[in-house]
């Protein structure tokens, strides 16, 4: 009978309420309405930031009319079908404000309830009416009831016609305050911390927790009103957003994170799990759905062709992800990596036609969303560089912190804190002694080191020894896990590859986290180590620190698909050399190869497997082509990924040579014995 929304799920100030159903009895919609009423009744103990009287007046009506629903609930007596009607509208009424004042004590929404006060006010008004309006074909006098509560229904009814529900004159004082602070940062000015101070007091968020939950819900609100094309509030919420941040890590800089504050429900920072072949890295870094038609443009960055002409068409000459000014607006078509994209989809049953992101366009995360957004994260950049290079220990820690958080998901975020300033004091910090230190320093490392200049600077402060010393000696398991997702992103740049590849520790302490990490840290491991076998002078390095007796342990031990794949693809560029082939015959990883083709799902994991075979037969011979050829189920597998009209030219010619080269070794062997046996028979003779 009653919606059961949960409040987080349904969009703020939307009152998703059904009427009652035509032939529902007056009995059942009675103890509906008291189920309604009572819930309602129960706003009046909860904190109201914002609303103060128009929802204690709303709360009182409803409790008053729950004194009457008791009593008829109580009396059992027989209800008239005619009441059915005031007691439909009223149900339906009683839903709407449930939802409305579920949303004015939101948790994390009390600056936007705030700025939109008339309409809140509005809503009021409009709901108490409709009570009202109900009432009026309520025949009393059909129903048995106490002469005093008859009397409170007709003065519900009275009080509902005449109210006037306004915006309360303290909400309106703190909303003006608020805009008066978003002008001051849009006109470059960093607002009176005394007048921010006031109004946060006002609104009840008093701790960095509560700061944090603003934050929070302000960000989905954004993603939300992006799927939906409603740029008309955009700017406003940008503003609050960047307002917020600032008072997290400025305001709030005294009160501890930890308070409510943590990444996860576990009491961990989070961990970052990267990937070099998933499905965000195939989405456009415009749109972010899944790309159809990449491009390339001058800078080397690919997006989907109708997102960058649609960025073009703008206005914008910059690309959108590095920030360069373009040299030309040519388009050069990906084609390779639209294949790879059509592989991984068929590989994991994704549909490229309902691959819509409910997040927010990362375009928006270029940009800031409003001039005020803008300021605001300058500001507090520039107070965090300041707090990372000269607070105390503890501020120190609270800097990383908020510069981990800030550099998450904005590219505009990162800009801004490269740019203050905050890199190389987060570098000194890798060094400290706190662990806890030391987890938000190499996170914020991480965050910034997904924006071109915060490689550079990574780079130029001499960062790379730090990061890899992380990555060995870590006080956390966790810390060296971002250290090596760092060092992924890092090795996306072929001169740093070189870098990394002659850091004497980098490699075997990638090699030791797949030993000891989690199932993320061997994922970041193995991702890391595959970004730099793409220079060629580092394949050797990852040979000589027993990578492939290691990634053959965990393909034989391990059931998670991903870490597979990733390791596969590993072992199949090692596997292009002599070299590297014959170490993966010595560490016995051809068994374990072979099962791994047999019953694996992912195709692509299907053609690293078949690249490696294929190798292995090249550069060691008859050693492998003759235990491929006694194998059973080999030929069976071959056959199915020949076959598979969804494969690539590249899995498809693997597999043909292969089974070619068993046709040969079989051919061979036949006239060999043949051959054989003809010359003991003429010995014989």
């Amino acid at each position: 009978m009653i919606q059961n929304f949960d409040q987080n799920d349904r969009r703020i100030l939307n009152y998703p309420a059904i009427h009652p159903c035509e032939n529902i009895s007056p009995r059942t919609l009675l103890e509906s309405l008291v189920t309604l009423s009572r819930k309602i009744s129960n706003f009046q103990s909860k904190f109201l930031a914002t609303q103060r009287k128009n929802s204690k007046q709303t709360i009182r009506q409803v409790g008053n009319l729950l004194i009457f629903l008791e009593e008829l609930q109580e009396s059992r007596i027989v209800l008239p079908n005619s009441i059915t009607l005031c007691f439909s509208e009223l149900h339906l009424t009683f839903q709407r404000i449930l939802f409305l004042l579920q949303d004015i004590t939101r948790e994390g929404a009390r600056i936007w309830i705030l700025m939109k006060a008339h309409f809140v006010a509005s809503q009021f008004l409009v709901l108490v009416r409709t009570v009202a309006t109900a009432l009026d074909v309520l025949e009393l006098n059909s129903i048995r009831v106490s002469s005093e509560v008859k009397e409170l229904v007709e003065l519900v009814a009275t009080q509902a016609r005449r109210v006037k529900l306004e915006l309360d004159f303290d909400d309106d004082q703190a909303m003006k305050k608020v805009i008066v602070i978003i002008n001051q940062f849009e006109n470059k000015f960093e607002p009176d911390q005394g007048m921010i101070k006031g109004v946060l007091d006002y609104l009840g968020i008093r701790s960095w927790g509560e700061c944090h939950k603003e934050v929070k819900f302000l960000e989905e609100l954004i993603g939300l009103m992006c799927l939906d094309n409603n740029e008309r509030e955009m700017p406003l919420l940008s503003s609050l957003a960047g307002l917020m941040r600032y008072c997290r890590g400025v305001i709030f800089e005294n009160s501890d994170f930890r308070e409510g504050g943590q990444v996860d429900g576990r009491g961990n920072l989070e961990v970052e799990v990267i990937s070099f072949l998933n499905l965000e890295d195939f989405r456009c870094p415009i749109s972010l759905e899944l790309m159809t038609d990449p491009v390339t443009v001058s800078t080397g960055q690919t997006y989907d062709r109708a997102s960058i002409l649609k960025w073009f068409k703008s206005g914008n000459l910059i690309c959108p992800k590095t920030g360069e000014k373009l040299k030309s607006t040519e388009l050069v078509a990906n084609s390779s990596l639209r294949k790879i994209i059509q592989q991984f989809c068929a590989d994991h049953g994704v549909s490229m036609a309902k691959t819509k992101k409910k997040n927010s366009d990362i375009s928006r995360t270029i940009l800031p969303g409003s001039p005020a957004a803008a300021e605001a994260i300058r500001f507090l950049s520039g107070f965090l560089a300041n707090r990372l290079s000269n607070g105390t220990n503890k501020q120190k820690m609270k800097a990383a912190h908020e510069v981990r958080l800030l550099g998450k998901s904005s590219i505009f975020n990162r800009y801004c804190l490269i740019e203050a300033g905050t890199v190389p004091p987060l570098l000194t910090l890798l060094a400290s002694t706190d662990s806890l230190t030391q987890e938000n320093a190499i996170s914020a490392i991480l965050k910034l080191s997904k924006h071109s200049k915060g490689k550079k600077q990574i780079i130029d402060n001499e960062g790379l020894n730090l990061i890899v010393n992380v990555l060995k000696n870590g006080l956390k398991l966790e810390a060296r896990q971002t250290a090596a997702a760092t060092i992924f992103y890092l090795s996306s740049v072929d001169k740093y590859r070189k870098l990394l590849g002659e850091t004497t520790l980098a490699i075997p302490a990638l090699v030791d986290l797949i030993k000891e990490g989690t199932n993320c840290g061997k994922k970041n491991a193995v991702v890391a180590i595959f970004g730099l076998l793409l220079y060629p002078r580092n394949h050797h390095r990852v040979l000589a620190a027993g990578t492939v007796q290691v990634l053959t342990n965990v393909l034989a031990t391990t059931d998670k698909k991903d870490i597979i794949t990733d390791s596969l693809a590993i072992l199949a560029k090692l596997s292009e050399s002599f070299e590297g082939s014959t170490m993966i015959v010595q560490a016995s990883a051809l068994t374990v190869i072979l099962r791994i083709f047999k019953n694996l799902a992912s195709r692509s994991g299907k053609e690293y497997c078949a690249s490696i075979l294929l190798c292995l037969c090249h550069n060691c011979g008859a050693e492998v082509i003759g235990v491929l050829a006694k194998d059973p189920g080999l030929m069976t597998a071959l056959y199915s990924l020949l076959s598979d009209v969804d494969g690539t030219s590249h899995s498809n010619k693997k597999a043909r040579m292969i089974i070619n080269i068993i046709h040969k070794f079989h051919e061979t062997s036949t006239s060999q014995l043949f051959n054989h046996q003809v010359q003991e028979q003429s010995i014989h003779v």
